[in-house]
């Protein structure tokens, strides 16, 4: 089955996700992680692209970006041709160094930002790259730490996620670690890495739930969000591909 075109608009938020060939690693050092973030800025400045969260683990990294002056794919092509490139020169090594397509999931915001944000750096704790909350606050390789005031990337949108939490920037950032901090206990939240009528509505009993019910919703593997923003994402794709 041919893959289907990623869909992309100005003020899109895409969960972008980015693993190594073969599940093997990208990063193999600080050094490396260094000039990816580094990169990653740049480009994230140069093409207007705002950022609300991002972690790097071992063998991939996540992104929660909303389309500015370039598309995403755009973005993605310059950040991952030119840090493989890096990484292959500076290891010794030939080849391709991502899987040939990045996972982009383009999400409702209203739903999912915030519950994308807190997955998206919680994620290296699950994975025990870190040992606790303290110590995600403090890693520079996350966008967690930013938030908290921790650490500086001027190319993360921080004023844009700490409002929804408070005006005062105090407040905001207690609101937001407590947030943070209860969503240890709901899990990986699988369904957040990924589109689909299944994940968009939590699981299998709810899309059960709407089938004896008689509801209908539009679904798209491309796109986390309820039936009524499907529809619309589609409807304006369409009118794009129709206007080029």
């Amino acid at each position: 089955m041919p893959r289907q075109a990623r869909i992309d608009a100005p003020g899109a938020l895409h969960h972008v996700i980015v693993r190594g060939i073969a599940r093997r690693r990208v990063f193999n050092d600080d050094a490396d992680r260094d000039f990816f973030v580094e990169r990653l800025g740049r480009i994230l400045i140069d093409s207007e692209t705002q950022c609300f969260a991002w972690s790097l683990m071992p063998n991939h990294f996540y992104l929660l970006l909303k389309t500015g002056a370039g598309p995403i794919a755009w973005v993605m092509k310059r950040l991952l041709t030119g840090y493989a490139m890096h990484y292959n020169r500076r290891h010794r090594r030939n080849g391709h160094l991502f899987q040939n397509r990045y996972k982009s999931i383009l999400c409702q915001e209203d739903a999912y930002l915030l519950e994308l944000v807190r997955y998206i750096h919680l994620n290296p704790l699950r994975a025990k790259l870190v040992a606790d909350m303290k110590a995600l606050g403090k890693s520079p390789y996350s966008g967690h730490g930013v938030l908290l005031g921790n650490g500086v990337a001027e190319w993360q949108d921080t004023t844009y996620v700490l409002r929804l939490f408070g005006e005062r920037v105090s407040v905001a950032r207690r609101c937001y670690r407590e947030f943070v901090q209860k969503g240890i206990a709901a899990g990986r939240r699988r369904e957040l890495a990924g589109g689909g009528l299944i994940r968009s509505l939590g699981g299998w009993s709810a899309a059960k739930a709407l089938r004896k019910a008689g509801a209908l919703q539009k679904g798209d593997e491309r796109i986390l969000g309820d039936g009524e923003f499907v529809e619309k994402v589609l409807a304006q794709a369409q009118e794009a591909f129709e206007r080029k």
